[in-house]
């Protein structure tokens, strides 16, 4: 039996399924419960296998609370990939939700097993571990996604079309921050989820940067549809004493030398999910807030300034309507833009199983090369920070 249902529609909506994917998942922390939410939330995937710990109580006690088989809560991603593959039913996907410095074995060893894979930014800490898991997918017949959620919220896609459009004429200038306080004072930095963001051991050279700085470039990217070509960068400490930066200053030069800038800290008090996104033009300019996601400002010069709110209708394009759950009024967040993510996936994986070819451009979820490019920019940011602020190629 195919896995996409054969009466496919795609003017307004996803394709059904006639079965759901099977998820595994590495790694148990607070992403994964996350992402394990927001993919049950789609209706297209089970989650039915998982190495969450590695210590092995906390493992069965996450196995429990997630309701999994005790035979397939495995001690390690090494058992789980050779043991899945033995089986019938082997996971459809992996989400791979570990400490940074994992994520290049983790995904080798699920590469290797022919099994497609979601994996949590930044893809590795150092380029030539990009290189390395780029050789490993030479033969590799599997989907490969990225976590950068921030570009599957309904708006920035529709701000995204909206400039490919040119409703904003020529870009000219893009700026971007993001802006946090969990680490403003010093109470939580014995807690697991913060020490290993300060341990380069694990988190690599950068922290702020590697974290949500990487999203705040993809996002740049994303919706611009222009690449990041240099940038000279100068982190900071700017809290307490840390072994890695808790804010960064960037300019950037994106292709045709648009410049624009890129800002990220996790001390500035009052700013939670503090990442905006603005972006300007010949004709107008572009405005999007993840504190306010639902709306998108679009400002055409001499004109009254629009507000475009999340939706069916009201300015609203068929292709953004695919990712909209509810009705205008009633918001949405993170955990739907996740959901989006994990549907893009999900259909990615059943064409490829079905041999099925799917539409250009129907699905914009983040792949490989975009994770590969956040690690070109971590390492660039870093080089041109220990550098004086020295101007960095990204290639």
């Amino acid at each position: 039996m195919t896995i996409l249902s054969n009466k496919i529609n795609l003017e307004t909506s996803f394709p059904n399924f006639n079965r759901k994917l099977r998820l595994g998942i590495i790694g148990g922390g607070r992403i994964a419960e996350m992402q394990s939410m927001a993919a049950r939330m789609t209706n297209r995937w089970d989650i039915v296998a998982g190495a969450l710990s590695s210590d092995p109580k906390k493992n069965i006690l996450l196995s429990n609370k997630w309701f999994l088989n005790s035979e397939r809560v495995y001690s390690s991603y090494k058992e789980m990939a050779i043991s899945e593959t033995k089986r019938q039913d082997c996971v459809d996907a992996v989400m791979i939700t570990t400490p940074n410095h994992l994520h290049l074995d983790c995904c080798k060893e699920f590469i290797e097993a022919g099994i497609s894979i979601m994996c949590d930014k930044p893809l590795t800490n150092t380029v030539s571990d990009a290189q390395q898991l780029k050789a490993h997918l030479k033969d590799f017949k599997g989907t490969f996604g990225v976590g950068y959620v921030m570009s599957c919220f309904p708006m920035v896609r529709q701000a995204k079309e909206l400039i490919s459009l040119g409703e904003i004429g020529a870009i000219n200038q893009i700026h971007v921050e993001f802006f946090q306080d969990w680490m403003v004072t010093n109470e939580l930095s014995d807690e697991p989820h913060v020490k290993w963001r300060l341990d380069p051991a694990k988190s690599g050279n950068t922290s702020c940067v590697g974290d949500i700085g990487t999203h705040a470039c993809h996002l740049a990217q994303f919706v611009s549809g222009l690449s990041l070509t240099e940038l000279r960068a100068d982190f900071h400490v700017c809290g307490h004493p840390k072994t890695l930066e808790d804010t960064a200053f960037m300019s950037l030069k994106f292709e045709n030398g648009i410049p624009g800038t890129l800002m990220v800290t996790r001390v500035a008090s009052g700013n939670r999910g503090g990442l905006r996104l603005r972006i300007y033009g010949s004709k107008g300019g572009i405005e999007w807030d993840l504190e306010k996601c639902d709306f998108l400002r679009l400002n055409i010069h001499g004109k009254p300034d629009q507000v475009i709110s999340r939706g069916h209708g009201h300015g609203i394009s068929k292709t953004t309507q695919r990712l909209i759950r509810s009705s205008r009024g009633f918001p949405e967040g993170i955990i739907e833009a996740w959901g989006n993510l994990y549907t893009e996936l999900a259909i990615a994986i059943a064409a490829q199983k079905d041999e099925t070819a799917l539409p250009d451009h129907l699905l914009q979820f983040p792949d490989f090369e975009e994770g590969f490019n956040g690690v070109k920019f971590n390492q660039a940011a870093y080089t041109s920070s220990i550098n004086n602020g020295k101007w960095i190629s990204i290639e």
